[in-house]
């Protein structure tokens, strides 16, 4: 019996599973999510899981928020401790008045419990070995079982689980029964042995409305194939793959000729990332559409390839699913950490166009959009979402698509305009935005041709290693990155209640919890004006944001500050103005830790740097 008062809270807390790896259990926990949404209640799950086959520890921790809060809080309501080898480090973590489900069976000292947390023991291996002879049905059908008893627990509608089961199955009348079976076995026992529910409750509710529930790489598989993408070069790797492989089933749905069978599109598994990313650059150069999908790893090997891409000038678009480095640093956990890499890739001056989705929406939109950025702007850009956004199912507004849009091809001559005479140099600056016009292969018989090359030419594409036409290509480039300012996605500004002289500026996955960060402030009287940067070069109302507070907090998910960074050397930004609030031990970051990080910073009117990382 817990000796602190046990949290009663209804639609509005944390439940984190602690599983093996391989187990079974992430289709069984992501079962039980899917319930609580049916049910009307937002719910934001994260999976975390390690880089190996089986056998090692993972973790399924779900906000259920009536609220709306999609960002991780930090800490948890209510434990399902199903891993003895990470036993104390999760019951470590539980909230004090909360609670524990565990396996019963096997009876534990007093001393592994906390006085503080309300214990509930399920006897689910007995359960099992009594009701199943088969080892593996034993194990899978394990996981249902506390999935009926949290049913119970939690004082949720049977019916709606049993009705998600029968929809996840249908078909399959033997694994519905089956998996109903099992879920009432755990369902029964909590409703038999334990006082239901406890004091956390889920009851139905209208948050949901009509927002659909996605992962962000396969709302860039999706947004890719809409931006017009035909052509994809790849090599696996985590946790990008997926968006590959979502572009290859959205293909073979909307990219299939209805007449032949035949294929529109081509996705091509290179022997390694730096092939990946030269298919991707010929397919380009050729006319098509093109992409590639990797993350840090793979971004470090295509760095000679990125650089041929901006000095030629082909449009392609790499999606870049960060993970935490450097080196193979960890794979299955989540960081922003590549802004450096990518926005100065390859050796010499380069500078590249980046995209920061903050959820599956802008995924889809800002994957799609990439497209057209490229082509109108010939040159890479870099859509930078990360393992977060990218491999967990979120709650987003559901996609839109004006199907009048048309494609922006850029400045592109035909073979009219050249059989008319019309001068084409093709890195001549005729417009004075820095972007040249270039001709498609076999636009014209005998006019319009080019030789692409990485090395140094004139504005007719001639060979030469003259300074004056080394640095009128700089120049121009650099003209041609200002343009991209005013094309690239503007920034998103909310106002702090009452006026104030501090600022934070955010991107990408950190938005979630900045939002929930902003009203926690708020809450205490802490006013923050808060801007969501969506592209790089930045727009000049970036700089004017800054300009316009005495300290400006910039929040990230790396350990070297990389957007500020940015912000210092391209918006030549003083130092002691930017605060940094930084998170990178490879859990998605919490409004707790913005918050608390803010907060601490301003109490006594006393701004200082923040670098220290604690866990949260």
């Amino acid at each position: 019996m817990s000796a602190t008062k046990p949290i009663q809270s209804c639609n509005d807390f944390v439940i984190k599973f602690a599983n093996v790896n391989g187990s079974g259990s992430a289709s069984a926990n992501e079962l039980f999510a899917r319930s609580i949404m049916r049910m009307g209640v937002p719910v934001a799950p994260r999976n975390i899981f390690p880089s190996n086959i089986q056998g090692m520890p993972t973790w399924y921790e779900m906000r259920v928020s009536a609220a709306g809060w999609l960002g991780r809080r930090g800490g948890c309501d209510l434990m399902v401790a199903m891993n003895p080898q990470t036993w104390d480090r999760d019951i470590a973590e539980i909230e004090a008045g909360g609670y524990l489900v565990y396996d019963s069976t096997k009876a534990l000292p007093r001393s592994r419990f906390r006085d503080d947390i309300t214990v509930l023991g399920i006897p689910l291996t007995e359960i099992c070995n009594r009701e199943y002879t088969d080892p593996r049905q034993r194990q899978l059908f394990k996981n249902i079982m506390y999935v009926g008893a949290l049913t119970a627990l939690l004082g949720m509608d049977f019916t709606v689980v049993e009705k998600l089961i029968a929809d996840q199955y249908r078909g399959k009348d033997k694994l519905i029964g089956a998996n109903v079976n099992a879920l009432k076995l755990g369902y029964d026992y909590a409703r038999e042995n334990v006082s239901c529910p406890i004091g956390l409750r889920v009851e139905r509710s209208d948050g949901v409305g009509e927002k659909i529930f996605i992962n962000g790489n396969d709302a860039c598989g999706l947004g890719a194939v809409y931006g017009g993408a035909t052509v994809a070069g790849w090599y696996p790797i985590t946790p990008s793959t997926s968006v590959i492989e979502a572009f290859g089933s959205y293909c073979r749905k909307y990219r299939t000729d209805p007449d032949n069978g035949m294929a529109r599109y081509a996705i091509v598994q290179a022997e390694d990332e730096l092939a990946s990313i030269g298919m991707v650059i010929g397919a380009a150069w050729n006319g098509a559409r093109a992409f590639t999908a990797t993350s840090g790893p793979g971004i470090s090997l295509m760095q000679e390839f990125f650089g041929l891409a901006y000095f030629a000038e082909v449009p392609v678009v790499v999606f870049n699913v960060q993970r935490g480095g450097p080196s193979t640093g960890m794979p299955t956990r989540t960081q922003q950490s590549d802004l450096i890499a990518c926005a100065y890739a390859s050796h010499g001056d380069t500078k590249h166009v980046l995209l920061f989705p903050e959820d599956p929406y802008e995924c889809f939109t800002l994957g799609a959009q990439a497209f057209d950025l490229a082509e109108r702007l010939q040159t890479p850009v870099f859509v930078m979402l990360d393992l977060d956004i990218g491999m967990n199912d979120r709650l987003c507004q559901p996609f839109d698509w004006d199907d009048q849009r048309r494609y922006d091809r850029g400045k592109v001559m035909t073979a009219e305009e050249l059989e008319a005479g019309k001068n084409f140099g093709r890195y001549l600056d005729v417009d004075g935005d820095g972007i040249p016009w270039r001709t498609i292969p076999g636009t014209h018989p005998s006019k319009g041709a080019f030789f692409s090359r990485g090395t140094t030419r004139n504005a007719y594409a001639k060979y030469s290693e003259a300074g004056t036409d080394y640095v009128y290509n700089m120049e121009r480039l650099r003209r041609k990155f200002e343009t991209a300012k005013k094309l690239v996605p503007a920034p998103m500004v909310q106002r702090a209640s009452q006026a104030t002289r501090f600022g934070a500026i955010y991107y990408g996955s950190t938005s979630p919890a900045m939002a929930e960060a902003y009203a926690l402030l708020e809450a205490q009287g802490i006013h923050v004006d808060i801007m969501r940067v969506r592209g790089f070069p930045f727009a000049d109302e970036v700089i004017e944001f800054i300009n316009e507070h005495d300290h400006v907090f910039v929040v990230e998910q790396n350990e070297s500050g990389q957007l500020r960074m940015l912000l210092m050397n391209e918006g030549e930004v003083d130092p002691k103005r930017l605060i940094r609030v930084l998170h990178y031990d490879g859990t998605p970051i919490t409004a707790r830790f913005i918050s608390g990080r803010i907060a601490a910073a301003l109490s006594d009117h006393k701004v200082t740097p923040i670098r220290k990382q604690v866990a949260s």
